[in-house]
């Protein structure tokens, strides 16, 4: 029998320990965020604080995450979604629970009573084969102990594919494309997805959940803020 192949950096293609991780430690390190980042906006900020000075006007919805989209890890956030390659969720995931847990020491956050991944469309989870917001929460929910939410929240609409679209277009995609089913049995809820862009997605989920659990904030993997914010 020949020696098996040695694993891979998905990134640097490097040998590492274990495949389960999918990412090799500096490749890792090198992806997640270095400074203090604005829950609203994404900015680089001196000191961590829940927003900066713009986002303290308007207060978006907070959105926790521990790496840039564009830092290097963007590509491998996109291949769980599009490839199935979730050999780096469960490394990401844990990147994800320590900020989590520093922004709570910090008083920044409180902990949510529950998990909410974002829906898929039924004809959409039938193409892909499974929701990676799903997945993502459901590893979150095993470490932090916190209960996942389904069937709370339905997407009925099949809107097309978020990418290449801009704000404006997100926006106008989604309207219309959740639908809450049922009472929200707590007031303090977390929404997971894989990546934040506009937060479009969320927003409109946000929209119907207010109303009945006032705190929310979002868990993702990786945020894709705006150019020039991390500078």
């Amino acid at each position: 029998m020949g020696a098996s192949l040695p694993n891979r950096c998905l990134l640097c293609h490097q040998s590492i320990h274990s495949a389960q991780t999918g990412l090799c430690g500096d490749c890792l390190q090198q992806g997640l965020y270095r400074q203090p980042i604005c829950l609203g906006c994404g900015r680089g900020m001196t000191l961590q604080s829940r927003y900066c000075g713009g986002c303290q006007q308007t207060e978006p919805l907070p959105v926790i995450a521990p790496a840039s989209y564009h830092q290097g890890l963007g590509g491998v956030v996109a291949d769980i979604k599009y490839r199935g390659e979730l050999a780096p969720l469960q490394v990401l995931c844990e990147m994800l629970v320590n900020r989590i847990e520093a922004l709570e020491a910090l008083n920044i956050i409180s902990r949510p009573q529950a998990l909410l991944p974002v829906p898929l469309h039924p004809s959409r989870l039938r193409q892909r084969g499974f929701n990676q917001a799903y997945v993502i929460a459901e590893t979150l929910s095993a470490a932090l102990n916190i209960p996942v939410l389904d069937g709370i929240l339905v997407r009925t609409l099949a809107t097309k594919a978020q990418a290449g679209l801009d704000g404006k277009a997100r926006r106008r995609n989604l309207k219309g494309a959740f639908m809450l089913m049922q009472p929200v049995p707590f007031t303090r809820i977390a929404i997971v997805d894989d990546v934040v862009t506009t937060a479009s997605t969320v927003e409109e989920m946000a929209r119907l959940l207010r109303w009945q659990a006032p705190d929310l904030q979002v868990w993702c993997l990786a945020r894709a803020q705006a150019p020039g914010l991390l500078d």
